[in-house]
Formats: structure tokens, sequence, C-alpha cells
């Protein structure tokens, strides 16, 4: 991609003036190398990079189309099409703007319908089996190892508290968090800050863990979440603690850190928040993103619904 100046432009107008985060901008760079490769005859090295920057200029909606089907007789799911779909529409859009191209493409090209697929979310007994795992067999550790306990049981703790995604709860500094206000301080997508609270478990959760940091020659400052090095907890280590606490609670292999997100805004609604105070709180920028949990809650509600009403399976026994 290096090699093409209009989309190396593209990639750094994302970084440098939109905010997207490293891990954005790596995705879009790998759906954009595939339809590169796809203009190319995805032969390595085929065309040079001015003649693949002239092809990518002068495409149409017929290649994009022709792009697409390819993707669909490579078994790609429709969600996968409709994000390279998407990165393609971003970049000539941005084309369009500093006037390398006269229209996109992409823009008249339809997303493939996606098939709606609910969440998965935990209730609220399985969630408190898997924020006690963490604390098992607590007598027999080490200095050290009960406070990777304690951190473990705090980084739960706060996802499901606060609703965050894992790369918001990986970036938390410290000082990000007010334990006396029980209030954190959120970098979401785009770097858009917000502030969301902190419940009264977690926040005593994570002073327990910094007490027992500190303990073991921790500063009092710095990333919130460390490993055993003492060094930021990473995304990865958190998604490998979380299958051994799966395991130790039982639970299904299909949970993520994600889950306790969705399972977090589930349970508001079931308990009576309104939507757009869950919107605010997932820090979502559409309302339309924070609907899909009304699925969930409908569901719910429906289940109940024909357990307990008399006449919920059809009218029975004597009229």
């Amino acid at each position: 991609m290096d090699a093409i100046p209009v989309v190396r432009q593209f990639l750094d107008h994302l970084a440098e003036q939109r905010n997207f985060s490293a891990h954005t901008v790596r995705a879009y760079r790998r759906d954009l190398e595939q339809f590169c490769g796809f203009l190319a005859g995805e032969a390595e090295g085929d065309a040079a990079a001015g003649r693949l920057t002239r092809r990518l200029l002068s495409a149409g909606p017929a290649d994009v189309r022709a792009y697409l089907a390819r993707l669909r007789s490579g078994e790609y799911s429709k969600a996968t099409m409709a994000r390279k779909l998407a990165a393609l529409r971003s970049l000539y859009k941005f084309l369009v703007r500093i006037g390398r191209v006269t229209v996109s493409p992409a823009a008249v090209i339809r997303t493939p319908k996606q098939d709606r697929r609910l969440p998965t979310c935990l209730d609220e007994s399985q969630v408190a089996a898997l924020l006690a795992a963490p604390l098992e067999a607590d007598d027999d550790r080490s200095e050290l190892r009960r406070m990777l306990a304690r951190r473990d049981r705090a980084v739960l703790e706060t996802i499901y508290s606060a609703g965050l995604r894992i790369s918001e709860l990986t970036a938390l500094n410290v000082e990000d968090m007010d334990l006396s206000g029980g209030t954190l301080l959120v970098r979401g997508k785009g770097r858009k800050e917000r502030l969301v609270p902190l419940g009264s478990v977690a926040a005593g959760a994570v002073e327990e863990y910094l007490r027992l940091r500190e303990r073991i020659g921790g500063e009092a400052s710095g990333p919130l979440f460390v490993n055993k090095r003492l060094g930021r907890l990473g995304a990865r280590s958190i998604r490998r603690m979380l299958e051994k606490y799966i395991r130790r609670a039982q639970l299904p292999p299909e949970v993520t850190p994600h889950t306790l997100r969705h399972s977090f805004a589930t349970h508001l609604l079931n308990r009576g928040a309104d939507l757009r105070s869950v919107q605010e709180l997932l820090g979502h920028k559409s309302i339309s993103t924070t609907q899909i949990y009304t699925h969930l809650t409908t569901a719910g509600l429906k289940a109940v619904y024909e357990k307990a009403h008399p006449l919920a399976r059809g009218r029975g026994g004597d009229t």
C-alpha cells in the first residue's frame, strides 16, 4: 500500500485527521490491499505502482460488483463483505473530496443484506459466577498471585460495571479513575472521551487490587491494569485470562470480553434503563447500534410471557 500514494494518503488521513486507532487503520489497509490485488489480477508484482494507481482511480461499479462476487465465491460472510465494501466507500469518498475521482464507484453498490444475529449475553447469575471465579483458593497464593487474582477480578468487574470495550479497558490509566466519585474517563472509538459511572463493587475491587499492587512495588500511577512484570496489560492477555475463568465458572466457551459489554447493556434495559442513556454509556454514535439490545430484552419478555400466560400457547381447558 505504501507504493500507492493515494491509498497511503487515505490511511494517513484516517490516523491523523480522523483519529482512527492503529488497529482500525490496519484493518482498512488489509481490505484495500485485497481490492488492489483483485484489480491487479492477484498476481504479485504483475502491475507497477503507477499502473495500479491508475487502475484504482479508473475503477467503476462493475469492478466493485465483480470484486464482491469474488468474495462471495470465496465464501466470505455477508458481514465481512459489508466491511470490505465500507472500506472501499470510505476510500473513494476521500478520493472524491480531494479531487482524484469525480464519482465513487462504490456509492451505487448496495450493502449485502445482513443476517440478524443477536449478541451473546449472560444472565445475572452467570455474570456473578464469572466475577467470583478469580478469588477461588485465594489462601494458597503468593503475594504476586494474590495481586494478579485481585487484578483479574477488578478487570472483569470494570468491564461489566462500565460496559467497556476491551480496547477502552486496556487504555485506562490510574489517573482516569475517580474512585471517590465512582467515575471513569474512557477513550472510545475515534479517541472520543466519555465519562462513565463505576459501581461501588467494581470500585472496591479496583481499590483492593491497587493496594496489593503497591505492596509488590507497583507504581501508584500509569497503566491501571498491569501484567506480572508491571507493564500495561494487553488485550490478548485479557482474553486468555477470561478463557480460564469461563472454564472455572462452567460457562459457554463462546463467551468473550465483549459478552460482558453485551450483558451490561441488556441487564440495564431489563431493569428499566432508557435506550438513550444506554447509548451514552456504551459510547455508541448512533442509537440504531444500541437498539440491537432491545431485541434481547424482547426475546426474554416473550419467553416469560409464553411460560406464564394461560393463553400464550392457545386456548386450553374448558370455556
